[in-house]
């Protein structure tokens, strides 16, 4: 299941450095919030968002492997999962979510979902 916490080779190039905390976060159907947080350790890949007001202020955790495309100059970054996905997601703890645990709970959720592109097949 390291494949769910690794950047597809074609989103990020783990020999180049790229810091996307800040960068605004869209699903597949619309703006979700902003990276609070970001890992690049590869099988060990993560995201996490501040949802902001969308979903009262609470932070979600997404695997790296749910990045579709990083756009530097839009300060932008697409991930392969609808809004209410992205919603229903195990509820973030800010204690445990560097854990395995939590990370498993994590990876069984997303990993229901096939893998893959957005909407048009690209992303």
């Amino acid at each position: 299941m390291s494949e769910l916490w690794t950047y597809r080779a074609d989103v990020y190039d783990v020999n180049k450095s790229l810091d996307i905390a800040g960068y605004h976060v869209e699903a597949t159907d619309g703006k979700i919030g902003s990276v609070d947080e970001a890992t690049y350790d590869v099988g060990e890949s993560y995201i996490v968002v501040d949802t902001g007001p969308w979903i009262f202020g609470k932070k979600v955790l997404l695997p790296a492997s749910t990045v579709t495309r990083i756009d530097p100059q839009e300060r932008k970054i697409y991930v392969a999962r609808t809004k209410d996905e992205i919603k229903h997601a195990p509820e973030f703890d800010e204690a445990t979510f560097k854990e395995p645990t939590y990370r498993d709970t994590v990876g069984e959720y997303y990993g229901r979902f096939p893998f893959g592109a957005g909407p048009g097949g690209t992303y």
